[in-house]
């Protein structure tokens, strides 16, 4: 996290707020939610298991198709494959639906492939691999992949395999050689996963389809707010023994979308960016406490090394950055596995889309690319017609490009960003909800606050501003001193504060009048709890 003292303030409700009974009724509005009917669905989500594949825009007729071919494995005693991706999104995916086939009777195993040796998605190539030879595959089942995979999928049809394709992201402009198709792009890939499996009598997971859906940045309103919302309070009280081996390990109690996103995904996203994700995968499935054990061990060892190399490549990165363009897009000789973290870094910090790409030995260069609310960044990169393969979403993306024509990329897609990439997208703004006397701030509040969580991307948590405030108290903390620790005060009320990734690089000191705006936060400390101002940015 960066100090964002450049941050454009966009207050909703510009008058102060004085009677708190108001607060909860401006904080729905802010958030498009007028109607009985909105605010009860916003309030109370929908229990998962009356979610419907109609409610996920999928017609009957394609999931009557999948049914019916899952049905003929099963009756049959097909081998089926359940074939993943690396991400802890894909590889939660996996899990899901394998465990479910497995419980339900069906011959089935999974696959993962080596983002390294095998790249993104199912490919021609990936039939190389004796497990997904037709003697040990009939049937395959692509989940969180496939839904761009015309060449892999024509593959199967020769050598006599089916494929279903289980994906939710962007479609390409080809027709897919496959009949068996469920395809959404409102919910992950563990979701759909999930969906499935409950189509066919198990409704096991909904901890992974949160693991999933936060991991992913999935938007937390309507339907991922309910799998959220629920699959948390099922993630707390898991059973996989993985899980409860990390939760043990770091004293995690209760699990939330923080927990989730900065703490169990980076761990499962670890092994698939510098190894093998099936490790990952071991670790969500297995049964035996002494392997969980090892497999925490080593996925925590694995992200203590990717963090490293991230820093190391960000340095690198960083040295190449020019903003002359409107999109950053930078090559090197960059570690593949950690491309996607050093471009959303690169994209935090200068509010622009990026791309990072990891020049390979072969002529081919692999890319990833991170966007900004308001520019669709896979689309931009489709049509510069330059790329061998790629899929994402509007935000991020993967592709790859033949070395040689790298410099006709950055060139033709910040020719086509010039008349989308307007300056009112690329200026960083921070959406206040209302302005907020500290008379108001109480534990009453703090409950009426927690009725909109989960909250995280697309739903981000209520936020405040409260006009010439005091710093009492002002210190750096943490390593380097990047966060701020400060005591606030106005009309004779304090309250404590923290400012991650806030540099005092405006030099404020005790007794400078401030607007704060931030959220609130309720601050546990030797058993003693309080509530804190979790900072987001800070006007002199």
């Amino acid at each position: 996290m960066l100090p964002l003292y450049s941050m454009k303030w966009q207050v909703l409700h510009e008058s102060l707020v004085t009677n708190k009974k108001e607060v909860l009724g401006i904080l729905l509005e802010n958030r498009g939610l007028k109607t009985k009917k909105e605010i009860d669905e916003f309030l109370q989500p929908k229990a998962p298991k009356d979610i419907t594949f109609k409610d996920l825009g999928i017609d009957n007729k394609d999931l009557k198709k999948v049914i019916d071919r899952l049905n003929k494995a099963k009756k049959n005693k097909e081998k089926v494959i359940v074939f993943g991706d690396y991400d802890a999104d894909g590889v939660s995916a996996t899990a899901i639906l394998w465990e479910a086939l497995y419980k339900l009777g069906f011959n089935a195993l999974p696959f993962i492939p080596n983002r390294f040796e095998d790249g993104y998605g199912l490919k021609a190539k990936s039939f190389d691999y004796k497990e997904l030879q037709p003697e040990n595959c009939s049937l395959l089942i692509t989940v969180d992949n496939g839904i761009v995979a015309y060449d892999g999928i024509k593959e199967a049809k020769k050598r006599g395999i089916d494929v279903i394709v289980v994906d939710h992201h962007t479609k390409g402009t080809k027709k897919l050689p496959t009949e068996f198709c469920l395809h959404s792009t409102l919910v992950c890939g563990s979701a759909l996963s999930w969906f499935l499996a409950k189509e066919l009598g198990k409704e096991d997971g909904l901890d992974l389809v949160a693991l999933g859906t936060i991991a992913d940045q999935m938007p937390l309103l309507k339907i991922n707010r309910s799998l959220v919302k629920y699959g948390l309070v099922e993630l707390t009280k898991t059973k996989r023994v993985g899980l409860k081996a990390l939760f043990r390990d770091l004293k995690i109690e209760t699990v939330g979308v923080y927990e989730v996103g900065y703490i169990i995904a980076p761990r499962i996203n670890a092994m698939g960016r510098l190894r093998s994700a099936t490790d990952s995968l071991r670790f969500l499935c297995t049964r035996d406490p002494k392997k969980a054990s090892d497999l925490n061990r080593l996925l925590n060892e694995t992200n203590i090394e990717r963090q490293k190399i991230v820093d190391e490549v960000l340095i690198s990165v960083l040295k190449s950055v020019t903003i002359e363009e409107k999109i950053i897009v930078i090559d090197g000789e960059y570690h593949e596995g950690v491309i996607g973290l050093a471009s959303g870094k690169v994209t935090e910090r200068f509010y622009r889309p990026s791309i990072v790409l990891s020049v390979g030995k072969d002529g081919i260069s692999k890319a990833s690319a991170r966007s900004i609310n308001g520019f669709n960044i896979i689309e931009a990169i489709k049509e510069t017609g330059l790329i061998i393969e790629g899929g994402g979403h509007p935000m991020a993306a993967g592709f790859s490009i033949e070395t040689k024509k790298i410099l006709e990329f950055k060139t033709l897609i910040n020719e086509l960003a010039k008349g989308k990439l307007t300056d009112e997208i690329m200026e960083r703004k921070l959406k206040i909800d209302l302005e907020l006397s500290f008379q108001n701030i109480d534990t009453e509040l703090l409950t009426e606050l927690k009725k909109f969580e989960p909250t995280g991307f697309g739903n981000f948590a209520p936020v405040f501003v409260s006009r010439k405030v005091k710093i009492v108290e002002i210190k750096p903390v943490g390593s380097e001193g990047k966060h701020l620790k400060l005591k606030f005060e106005q009309n004779n009320k304090k309250f404590d504060a923290i400012a991650f990734g806030m540099l005092n690089n405006k030099n404020l000191k005790a007794g400078d009048k401030v607007d704060v705006a931030y959220t609130l936060d309720e601050n546990v400390w030797n058993n003693k709890t309080s509530i804190q101002l979790k900072v987001k940015d800070i006007k002199i």
